[in-house]
């Protein structure tokens, strides 16, 4: 299996509506694109204080790579990520982990 691991960091200003609608998108693309075994998201809640300005991240599960590389450049991922973008703090507003398990 795949664990895909996404956190992020917002722009000051982002409302936490525009968070919710962009994990709310997240969270419908287990219906839409095929492969994705499972989808869990949340706030930074680690008392250790290492997060270093990530606030938000998410995990899909992926049965195999290939599933998660159709993922990847699905039309309806590139809608969520164009929708995305504006809203994210600078270039490491995002920071992708993936690995097998």
């Amino acid at each position: 299996m795949i664990q895909h691991i996404v956190l992020f960091k917002f722009k000051e200003g982002i409302s936490s509506e525009q968070i919710d609608e962009v994990f709310t998108d997240l969270e419908k693309l287990k219906e839409l694109i095929p492969g994705i075994l499972s989808y869990s998201a949340g706030i930074n809640s680690s008392p250790e204080n290492i997060n270093r300005g990530y606030t938000h991240g998410f995990i899909m599960t992926f049965a195999t790579a290939e599933e998660r590389d159709v993922y990847l450049p699905h039309p309806e991922h590139e809608k969520v990520k164009e929708k995305l973008s504006p809203i994210l703090a600078d270039d490491e507003g995002a920071l992708v982990f993936d690995f097998e398990c």
